[in-house]
């Protein structure tokens, strides 16, 4: 082989290698080598969602954390998502309607457990995934101030991010894009899975009478003319993950004054329908609905069993379903109410509210 030829090849090796190098310094996909164990029981199923552009690592993890509870994403440096999205309550805020930075969401903040296996998210399921439900409080004019790109110059200034972005990404640009990625990445770290529900569906945990009783009114549905009791909970939460990706009219008005999938759809068919959520740790994340009209869980059974509110739109399961021959409501005594509320609270997982994991790494930084 002529020298010159030999040298023209390693010429080209060496070019085509450093701009390998260049591409895998400033690429926008994270670093693979260190990936976050995600552990949750079999029977939560292995249907989870992913993005292959958004692996799930310990860096991508650590910096989704630190991002989650930084007020510098909002206009006022007063409002981060654990501001509507607080640890203790299960990631709620015990609010109706949660502050903004000029005036309160229009519905009320949802629970963040077990988000690994959801992909509609919103009331209206309006964002396909964790990443589009990220930047829509992060550029919202009433929640966060609407601010993301200028937080994104902010955070590219200071000592701490640039460094963790590298970490998570090869390269230390911050982005509107890796912003969302990395909180979608610590967000689907909520697990829920330790509640004495769990542990009885694992067999360490022996249910009381009233939790027994609870439990199988909440899984039956109402069948009069066999003798079968039953609140038929179960047919939109039924899994043990307690929620279904459906979306439902739950009859709390014959006219919604909130459209719900409607404003996203348009279509006649879905008004007043709105994401079925998860009941995990359902005890924590009161006032409940959409709008937050319920204060407590008696409230609740009560709308269920005596004031559900026809109209076109209503869902099925909420149709003709009484205990008693010839009822016209549910017919839930007070005991059997109380018993399911029993059951209720055997989902609240304080594993889940105390996970130092999941707390404010800026607290710990102080």
């Amino acid at each position: 082989m002529p020298i010159q030829s030999h040298y023209k090849k390693l010429t080209l090796l060496l070019v085509l290698v450093t701009a390998a190098i260049f591409i895998a310094a400033t690429s926008a996909v994270p670093v693979y080598t260190d990936p976050y164990k995600l552990e949750y029981p079999d029977y939560f199923g292995n249907r989870i969602s992913i993005p292959a552009s958004n692996p799930t690592t310990r860096q991508g993890v650590y910096l989704g954390r630190m991002l989650f509870y930084e007020t510098r994403l909002s206009s006022s440096k007063t409002i981060s998502c654990a501001s509507c999205h607080q640890q203790k309550l299960a990631f709620t805020d015990g609010k109706a309607f949660s502050a903004g930075i000029d005036r309160p969401t229009r519905r009320n903040a949802m629970s963040l457990a077990n988000l690994l296996w959801v992909r509609n998210f919103f009331w209206d399921g309006r964002a396909k995934g964790l990443e589009a439900q990220a930047k829509v409080p992060l550029g919202d004019p009433h929640e966060m101030g609407n601010y993301l790109d200028r937080a994104v110059k902010e955070l590219q200034k200071t000592k701490l991010y640039p460094g963790l972005f590298r970490e998570a990404f090869g390269t230390p640009v911050v982005t509107a894009d890796r912003i969302a990625m990395a909180i979608a990445q610590f967000e689907r770290t909520l697990i829920s899975a330790n509640s004495n529900y769990d542990k009885y569906l694992r067999g360490q945990y022996k249910p009381t009478d009233h939790e027994l009783s609870g439990m199988e009114l909440f899984m039956n549905s109402a069948d009069a003319g066999k003798n079968i009791r039953g609140a038929s909970c179960a047919q939109c939460h039924g899994t043990p993950k307690m929620y279904m990706e459906l979306f439902h009219n739950n009859g709390l008005d014959s006219v919604p004054k909130d459209l719900g999938r409607e404003e996203l759809t348009g279509m006649p068919n879905d008004r007043g329908r709105f994401r079925v959520v998860t009941l995990r740790n359902i005890a924590l994340t009161a006032p409940y609905m959409h709008d937050g009209r319920f204060k407590n869980l008696q409230q609740v059974l009560d709308h269920y069993n005596e004031h559900i509110q026809p109209s076109r739109t209503l869902s099925l399961s909420l149709v003709n379903r009484p205990n008693d021959v010839g009822g016209k409501s549910l017919g839930l005594t007070a005991g059997e109410k109380s018993d399911i509320i029993s059951f209720l609270n055997m989902l609240t997982d304080s594993t889940f509210t105390n996970n130092p994991k999941f707390s404010d790494p800026h607290l710990i930084q102080k």
